[in-house]
C-alpha cells in the first residue's frame, strides 16, 4: 500500500497514522523525520538539506523530494509507505508526482481525512497538556483527572486564533492538492468526524 495522507490540522492523522502503519505493515515517513535522520546519516542528500537546516532555512522542495525518492527506494518500503506532512502544496505535489514517475513508482491511495472547520477549532481549543507527565486531554471528550485539572495548560499554538491561522494556511496552501489528486483518480475521502476507532474503520472500509 502506497499512500498519502492529507487532512486538514486536528483532523486525527497522527492517530490513524498510527493504526495504519501497524495494520498494512508499511513504515510511515513524515519529512521532518526523514530530514533529521538524512541530516544525521550525511548522505548526499542529507548534506544539502543540513546546509539549509543550519543556516535556519527552509529546505527547497527539490532537495525534499530527493530525500522522499531516496527514502522510498529502501527495502522497508519495498510493501509500501506512508507520506505524511509532504506535499503540502500543489506544485510540491505536481513535482513530486513528476519524480515518482520517472522512479517507477505509482500511487495506490491519496487518503484524505475531513473534518469541518467548527469541529476542527472545537478539537484543538479544548486541548490540554499536563506539564509535568506530557499526558494530552481535552476539556471535552477526555477530561483531565480532578487531581491534575487544576495544573494543565493550553499550548500557544491550540488557541483559537493560532488554530483559525493553521487553517487560513492549510485551505490556501495545502487543500489545492485535493484536486490534482482527484485528476489522478488517487482520493479516498473519510468523514474524520467520529471517535478515532470508527474512523479507523471508515478508513479501511475505503482502502478495500
Amino acid at each position: 500500500m502506497r499512500m498519502i495522507l492529507v487532512g486538514p490540522p486536528g483532523a486525527g492523522k497522527g492517530t490513524q497514522a498510527a493504526k495504519l502503519i501497524d495494520t498494512y505493515k508499511i513504515p510511515h515517513i513524515s519529512t521532518g523525520d526523514m530530514l533529521r535522520a538524512a541530516k544525521k546519516a550525511g548522505t548526499e542528500m542529507g548534506k544539502k538539506a543540513a546546509a539549509f537546516m543550519d543556516a535556519g532555512n527552509l529546505v527547497p522542495d527539490e532537495v525534499v523530494i530527493g530525500l522522499v525518492i531516496d527514502r522510498i527506494a529502501e527495502s522497508d518500503c519495498k510493501e509500501g509507505f506512508m507520506l505524511d506532512g509532504f506535499p503540502r502544496t500543489r506544485p510540491q505535489a505536481e513535482a513530486l508526482d513528476a519524480e515518482l514517475t520517472k522512479a517507477g513508482v505509482k500511487l495506490d491511495v491519496v487518503l484524505f481525512i475531513e473534518v469541518p472547520d467548527e469541529l476542527i477549532v472545537d478539537r484543538i481549543t479544548g486541548r490540554r497538556s499536563d506539564p509535568e507527565t506530557g499526558a494530552i486531554y481535552h476539556l471535552q471528550f477526555n477530561p483531565p483527572p480532578a487531581d491534575v485539572a487544576g495544573r494543565v495548560v493550553q499550548r500557544k499554538d491550540d488557541t483559537k486564533e493560532a488554530c483559525v491561522a493553521r487553517l487560513q494556511k492549510y485551505h490556501s496552501e495545502t487543500a489545492p492538492i485535493i484536486p490534482f489528486y482527484e485528476e489522478h483518480g488517487l482520493i479516498r475521502r473519510v468523514d474524520g468526524n467520529a471517535a478515532p476507532d470508527e474512523v479507523t474503520a471508515r478508513i479501511k472500509a475505503a482502502l478495500a
